[in-house]
């Protein structure tokens, strides 16, 4: 399937309703629309909303700050112009789920399964991914900010127009991932980097880089 790039794209958009009440722990929504307005002011400040079941629905205009959604079952699931602060998704599922013009800073992602999930336009700062599963994953367009991959499992993962800075690979598994058309900033985990595809251009950058890290000495 492809991956819509508007809200009015998505299978299911006609089917969407407001959010009506509030948004609550173990909460099952289903076909609902959350916006600034379903909101108050459209911030969920320190709300846990751990166990919250998400399916097919659209997310736009908010702001998770501090929020707990721990363990959450996210499918079918748009999220546009959202922004997650400090937020904590740590051990939550999300399965064809689609982030566009979103802002994740200080997040909690260690332990997820993210699978056939999209992130256009977004930005990535300091979100820690440990230990996490990613598969047919691909950040397209986003720049990622000290992002830790240690100890991951990425799988069919793209980074296409991407900017990483900071990056870390330490003890990930990578199995079919490609990284060219990236500004490649990797500072721990070059080893972990066997099974991924790069260009002849990333090479040349990353060539100090990963003869330092092998204890090579480069003499002219």
């Amino acid at each position: 399937m492809k991956p819509p790039r508007r809200l009015d794209e998505l299978a299911f958009y006609e089917s969407l309703s407001p959010l009506r009440g509030s948004l609550e722990i173990d909460g099952d929504y289903d076909s609902v629309l959350i916006t600034e307005d379903s909101l108050d002011g459209g911030v969920v400040n320190d709300l846990a909303l751990s166990g919250a079941r998400f399916v097919e629905c659209a997310v736009t205009g908010v702001t998770f700050d501090g929020t707990s959604l721990r363990r959450c079952r996210i499918s079918d699931t748009w999220f546009g112009e959202t922004r997650f602060v400090a937020a904590d998704i740590a051990e939550s599922t999300l399965v064809d789920a689609w982030l566009s013009g979103c802002v994740l800073a200080g997040v909690q992602a260690f332990s997820t399964l993210l699978r056939r999930v999209t992130f256009r336009h977004c930005k990535l700062d300091s979100v820690n991914f440990r230990d996490a599963a990613l598969t047919d994953v691909t950040f397209e367009d986003c720049v990622l900010r000290d992002p830790d991959f240690a100890g991951a499992k990425l799988t069919r993962v793209r980074f296409p127009g991407c900017t990483l800075s900071g990056a870390a690979f330490t003890k990930a598994t990578c199995s079919a991932v490609d990284l060219r058309g990236a500004a490649l900033g990797i500072t721990a985990g070059y080893d972990a980097l066997r099974g991924a595809t790069i260009d002849s251009l990333q090479l040349m950058a990353l060539a100090p880089l990963l003869a330092h890290h092998l204890g090579i000495t480069v003499k002219d």
